[in-house]
């Protein structure tokens, strides 16, 4: 909910000028399980209409769909469904419209807020529906994924995606309530939980050192058991605390720029490469380990730079490892580095703005100073201490199934999973390796390029990489 306060001045002859302020509310609220008759807070909301529709997924639905119905008959709240078509691929205008066509049918009134129930991707689409709905309407947020918990939920960004281009459709769009209930946990895949893990090792990194300690004393046991409600009951308590706190430090870090007019995120720890590094392999890496592999560098860059010791370099790694995480993979590469970097400073206004560990796990310090040289002998020394330590690096489950994707992997792979059609996922590629990599991002727009071909650093005629 906003409100938008606003004054009109004439500074000078024949000019006016608008000067507004716009207060956000918007709430959390910790219930598990959400959907038990006993917690009447959701079905409150509801009680003035009698009635809700519920955006889910088809691969959520059925896992909830009794239990969601027995709640909302408890309180004579009459149920419309909308279960569309889930994963990446399915990030798109065409499904944001069939929310939009079933709000419509709905007769959606203007306050009345939508319920969306599934993971981030759900609650970004059904956002994005909303925000477009009458210019803005209500929503309320029930995320099912450890992603969509501790990491989706705490931003007011929705979207969609747009041909090659991934979010490249969006808005800044609070929900009405987020409601938090980590019982979903009890139904997720241990490769999700792992995928999910990979955000709080973010947060912890770079901002919040006793949240970091917590993962390192019980991380593994924490991935097995789903954070203590699939067996593992000593870990619960440490799990809730982890998943609270960086919640809480994700809050603090983001909702001072929450439209991200600052663009010094510590969040952004771990985003760098992999944007470019997730969909480059055969079959996409899952978003946890691509992230995990950039934090990895990441870590790398900073105890070469002595930010860090061998001994936190050294308890950084051995964590990711022992719950199954990526720390390396064989398409990231010096030239993925190189094309990724120029594709980043992009987003981040010419600046590289390489968020690091500083010091100790729970400080950040940002890096604009690296040159691609330096950069491309850090990837050097990265693959050859992960080598002897840990192997190829590679981690468990770390590349999407038919859930994430919203295909068969292989279909998708071959093409035949939009029947010959663009996806809609950003720099995704058929195979590609080596200079197809630039050139795919060249092609997508994600990087500029002078008269040549060779990529910029956004000057005209200078060339900084012409990988």
């Amino acid at each position: 909910m906003s409100d938008l306060t606003a004054k009109v001045t004439k500074p000078e002859a024949g000019s006016m000028q608008v000067d507004g302020y716009e207060a956000l509310k918007y709430n959390f609220h910790y219930t598990s399980p959400v959907f038990d008759v006993k917690n009447e807070k959701l079905a409150s909301i509801y009680e003035r209409w009698q009635r809700v529709l519920i955006i889910m997924d088809k691969i959520v639905h059925p896992i909830y769909k009794d239990q969601i119905e027995t709640y909302f008959k408890h309180y004579n709240i009459a149920i419309t469904w909308k279960v569309v078509n889930g994963g990446e691929l399915n990030k798109t205008m065409d499904t944001m419209l069939e929310i939009v066509d079933a709000m419509d049918e709905f007769g959606i009134v203007r306050t009345e807020p939508t319920l969306v129930v599934g993971g981030g991707l759900m609650t970004d689409v059904t956002g994005y529906a909303c925000a477009s709905y009458r210019r803005s309407s209500n929503f309320i947020r029930v995320p099912t994924t450890l992603i969509g918990l501790i990491d989706a939920s705490v931003s007011i960004k929705v979207g969609i995606n747009h041909r090659k281009l991934k979010n490249r459709l969006g808005a800044y769009h609070a929900p009405l309530h987020t409601f938090l209930d980590f019982s979903f946990l009890k139904t997720l895949p241990v490769g999700q939980v792992r995928n999910g893990f990979a955000e709080l090792v973010k947060i912890a990194s770079v901002g919040d050192k006793a949240v970091w300690d917590l993962l390192v004393k019980h991380g593994e046991r924490l991935v097995e058991t789903g954070f203590g409600y699939n067996g593992g009951e000593e870990v619960r308590e440490a799990g809730t605390k982890i998943c609270h706190q960086g919640i809480e430090t994700m809050l603090e870090l983001e909702t001072p720029n929450l439209h991200e007019l600052g663009l010094d995120r510590v969040i952004a720890f771990g985003h760098t490469w992999s944007p470019t590094l997730e969909l480059t392999p055969r079959i996409p890496l899952r978003h946890g380990h691509a992230i995990t592999i950039d934090m990895a560098y990441s870590i790398t860059l900073a105890h070469s730079r002595g930010l860090i010791n061998d001994a936190q370099r050294d308890e950084w790694f051995t964590l990711v490892s022992s719950v199954g995480l990526s720390m390396d993979h064989e398409d990231f590469t010096e030239e993925l580095i190189a094309v990724a970097t120029e594709a980043i400073k992009k987003t981040r206004d010419g600046k590289q703005r390489f968020a690091v560990p500083d010091g100790q796990f729970g400080q950040c310090k940002f890096l604009n100073d690296v040159p691609i040289s330096e950069l491309q002998s850090v990837l050097r020394t990265h693959k050859e201490f992960v080598k002897s330590r840990f192997g190829s690096g590679a981690g468990k489950e770390a590349f999407v199934d038919a859930g994430d994707l919203g295909a068969e992997p292989e279909a998708y792979a071959k093409g035949d999973a939009t029947d010959g059609e663009e996806t809609a996922e950003s720099l995704k590629r058929k195979n590609i390796k080596g200079n197809g990599v630039k050139s795919a991002a060249v092609g997508a727009g994600a990087v500029p390029v002078n008269g040549s071909g060779h990529v910029t650093n956004g000057i005209v005629g200078t060339a900084e990489c012409g990988c």
